[in-house]
């Protein structure tokens, strides 16, 4: 019944590699998430399906089984608890990589807008350069508003 271990996944968002960190301080959340991983396993059902096995092969009790019944049921209301306690833990994962994003997003629409106002002050300057190039060429050595002036009326 050898199975392969779990690979050992390597966190490399920093925000889920401070989320497990903080999540591994407690003990209750390590052992939860220790009985969800067996839980979730093949070895799990392995197991099951040797245990009733037998329970039933040797004859542990008679048709129709009430104290293993009971035993699954209760094992059943158990593991409800840790699959949702499991998916309220994905859902935390998922808020802490959604404000994350949020928080990237926020900060390259800032950078965006930098780099915005930047690239129209250097279309402005590269305008005014053309404006006083054109004026040279002209021979008007007169400042770049008379320039512009200058080349809309001649254009004109």
């Amino acid at each position: 019944m050898a199975t392969k271990p779990k690979p050992n996944i390597e966190l490399i968002n920093p925000a889920l590699v401070e989320h497990a960190r903080k999540r591994a301080e407690s003990v209750q959340n390590r052992i939860a998430d220790r009985i969800t991983e067996f839980a979730g396993s093949m070895r799990f059902v392995y197991l099951h399906i040797l245990w009733f096995g037998c329970w039933i092969g040797f004859r542990v009790e008679h048709y129709p089984y009430g104290l293993l019944t009971m035993i699954v049921s209760l094992e059943a209301i158990f593991l409800s608890t840790f699959v949702m306690i499991s998916q309220n833990r994905a859902d935390v994962k998922r808020e802490v990589l959604a404000n994350q994003q949020w928080s990237t997003v926020q900060d390259e629409d800032t950078q965006n807008e930098e780099l915005l106002r930047l690239s129209r002050q250097i279309l402005d300057l590269t305008q005014q350069v053309h404006q006083y190039a054109a004026a040279r060429s002209n021979g008007d050595e007169s400042s770049t508003t008379t320039t512009t002036v200058k080349t809309d009326d001649a254009a004109a």
